[in-house]
């Protein structure tokens, strides 16, 4: 197993649960994986089919996701297809021919082609030994992206009972888990269900204030960075590509209303790094394997959790940083108020309504939005803080809107509950509309009393107050704001109203975070003995760690330049996107630790012995040609020249880490035997914590 890994993945170890997901399926179990997006989900399918006689046949939602896996497994040196309907009838028969020749290892189809009678002809001609449903979720009415086609595939365990079945999906809930396998007929299955939590995405909520122009500060911060920005209709998409385009960024659109070809194009594009910025509906990304994607930005409010975990799962598959934005407006939810009244079923219309509410109490939220997303998924994350989202680096304001939330009632007592909050917030800011002087509304108590505040001010908090139940927002298409329970109770000073003030900073929370950390480094801990040493061996594992894999070093940028444009070069070459060459881990693994021969590239992350023969020489070759124009004295002096608070401490922590061991001998020298050991190691540790 661990041979295959290395040979055809370029790995040396396999992530957790991928072991024991292999020798079960190898072993002829059925199985259920619940794994986040960059968990390793396809090599629990694709290993296996490496190892056992037969083909797999891999059931998969998406063309463009068909394409992309048997690019990628090609490129590692693995016989892999699909059939669908973008083949000829000639290439159609020769990949046909080639399964019943045993030449293919891996066949991907849809699941509307595979329930075909021709495809169970065709699989009953061929040794079949796996089925693997990818993105298994959609077979579940109370999934997010149920598709009815899945649930034809219902019929391969009554059709073959005696192949197993592995099904696979990102996200879940417990509820949608049970479906799947029912539907699936694979209740005795083993099931291994992943953590949840993408260290590497890092989470912020924003108020949608100036949205275009925080999204453009945010952009040209991170040039040529590549990223998603989602959007609710067509419409918008278009208008914020256009906008974008005008400001000079590389952006394309991808909805629905574009042709299939003017999609594909754009996606191909995106994908091929040849435009940084894809902006989108949901439409866009299921199962999209492109590993650098460094930002996912909400522009408007996602409908429920479960497809704004899968969205934003879109970003850092690589396991690098991926920055996650949602732009909050309270007039969103009220815009999904509307469709969701539009629901015909009574029971789907109110299981709508509460996956709203879910992602609005995820917004206004002063815990740690990992957490809230985690608990979501029924997983409890154990640390307070989590050190990468903004209510864990940025604590969220709370600020008292009592008196605001009184002069609202009154105004809306005043009106007889019969206006919207537009007519409310103009007579409140003291509107000289024709509106208001035409019903008199300019002679009313409450005219004119919130001028201390800008319009869509008092707009968010009558929104905000209808969310907590002391307003109430009536009608779907102009709603009226009207008095509800807790109304009475405010204006008699029996109620309080707090709010959260959402911070609109455009500081990268990466930099926040390591930011955040130097600093509390700097001060001495509170904490208990036993939390000292723990705190010394986490720094000491992480030190080794990052020695073993290279990242001690500073990364040469000039060489992870030259050697992205090789790979650019070879990817185009080849007509595949340039991650399917090497990703971004591998290259900036290469320019960290610049390996000059074969079997030191070969130590790198991602290069298998495929690979190895197929693009070894050529990057090899860039690496000793960078290192014959680059001196011993420039490397040095660009290193001085950018060396950074972070570079400094990682160099205190090698100096520390390496002098320990010695520190500790000396010790002993000097005490004697009669010391025991544990008792220097112990005053040691304190010592290298408290001087840090």
């Amino acid at each position: 197993m661990h041979r295959t890994l290395r040979k055809y993945f370029g790995y040396d170890t396999f992530r957790p649960l991928q072991e024991d997901i292999i020798k079960d399926v190898i072993a002829g179990k059925d199985v259920f994986v619940l794994m986040p997006t960059g968990g390793g989900k396809s090599i629990c399918y694709q290993l296996p089919a490496l190892l056992m006689n037969g083909v797999t046949v891999v059931v998969s939602p998406l063309i463009s996701l068909m394409k992309d896996q048997v690019d990628t497994l090609r490129a590692n040196g693995v016989e892999a297809a699909y059939l669908n309907s973008t083949l000829s009838y000639k290439e159609s028969n020769q990949i046909k021919q080639e399964l019943e020749n045993n030449i293919i290892k891996l066949l991907y189809v849809a699941p509307e082609r595979l329930t075909l009678s021709s495809t169970l002809t065709l699989l009953d001609r061929i040794k079949v030994n796996l089925f693997a449903i990818d993105e298994s979720h959609c077979i579940s009415e109370w999934g997010h992206d149920f598709r009815p086609e899945y649930r034809k595939l219902s019929i391969l365990k009554r059709k073959y009972p005696h192949i197993p079945i592995i099904a696979l999906t990102a996200t879940a809930t417990p509820k949608v888990r049970k479906d799947t396998i029912s539907q699936l007929h694979i209740e005795d299955c083993n099931t291994y269900v992943a953590s949840f939590n993408r260290k590497n995405l890092l989470y912020q909520v924003r108020p949608k204030k100036e949205t275009y122009e925080q999204i453009v500060e945010f952009l040209r911060k991170r040039k040529d960075k590549s990223g998603i920005i989602y959007c609710q209709s067509r419409k918008t998409v278009d208008e914020l590509t256009g906008k974008l385009r005008k400001s000079g960024f590389n952006a394309l659109p991808y909805h629905a209303g574009l042709s299939d070809a003017a999609r594909s194009r754009n996606q191909d594009i995106f994908i091929k790094d040849d435009a940084e910025i894809i902006v989108a509906t949901i439409a866009f990304g299921m199962g999209i394997d492109k590993p650098n994607v460094r930002f996912v930005i909400h522009y408007d409010l996602p409908r429920n959790l479960e497809s704004y975990y899968q969205e934003t799962g879109r970003g850092g598959r690589d396991g690098l940083e991926c920055e996650c934005i949602l732009f909050f407006s309270r007039g969103d939810k009220y815009k999904i108020d509307y469709f969701i009244d539009q629901i015909a079923k009574s029971e789907e219309r109110e299981a709508a309504r509460l996956k709203l509410k879910e992602v609005m109490d995820y917004c206004q939220s002063t815990i740690c939005r990992r957490k809230m997303l985690l608990r979501y998924f029924g997983e409890e994350l154990q640390e307070e803080n989590c050190g990468g989202c903004d209510v864990c680096l940025q604590p969220v304001k709370i600020t008292d809107a009592t008196e605001e939330a009184k002069l609202l009632i009154r105004c809306v007592k005043e009106v007889s509950q019969r206006y919207g909050i537009t007519h409310v917030t103009e007579i409140l800011t003291g509107s000289n509309s024709k509106k208001i002087t035409e019903k008199g509304h300019h002679r009313l108590s409450s005219y004119g009393t919130g001028t201390y505040l800008p319009k869509d001010r008092w707009a968010d908090i009558a929104r905000e107050l209808a969310h907590q139940g002391i307003l109430r927002l009536e009608g779907s298409r102009y709603p009226l704001l009207k008095l509800d329970k807790d109304s009475e109770q405010v204006i008699a000073g029996k109620r309080t109203v707090e709010m959260i003030q959402l911070a609109s900073s455009n500081d990268s929370l990466l930099a926040l975070g390591k930011q955040i950390a130097t600093d509390q480094l700097k001060k001495p801990k509170a904490s208990d003995h036993q939390s000292d040493l723990a705190r010394v061996k986490e720094i000491e594992t992480e030190y080794i760690t990052k020695k073993q894999t290279g990242t001690v070093n500073r990364i040469d940028n000039e060489l992870f330049s030259r050697l992205k444009e090789l790979r650019k070069k070879i990817a185009s070459k080849e007509g595949v996107p340039p991650y399917i060459v090497f990703a971004d881990t591998s290259l900036k693994q290469m320019a960290t630790q610049m390996p000059l021969n074969e079997k030191e590239l070969l130590e790198i992350t991602g290069v298998g012995e495929y690979k190895l023969q197929k693009y070894g020489d050529m990057f090899l070759t860039e690496i000793r040609d960078h290192l014959k124009g680059t001196s011993k004295d420039s490397i040095e002096a660009t290193t001085q020249e950018v060396e950074t608070e972070e570079d400094k401490k990682e160099k205190v922590i090698q100096c520390i880490m390496g002098l320990r061991e010695e520190l500790i001998r000396l010790t002993k020298e000097q005490l004697g035997t009669e010391m025991p050991d544990k008792y220097i190691q112990e005053v040691w540790s304190d010592i290298l914590v408290y001087k840090k």
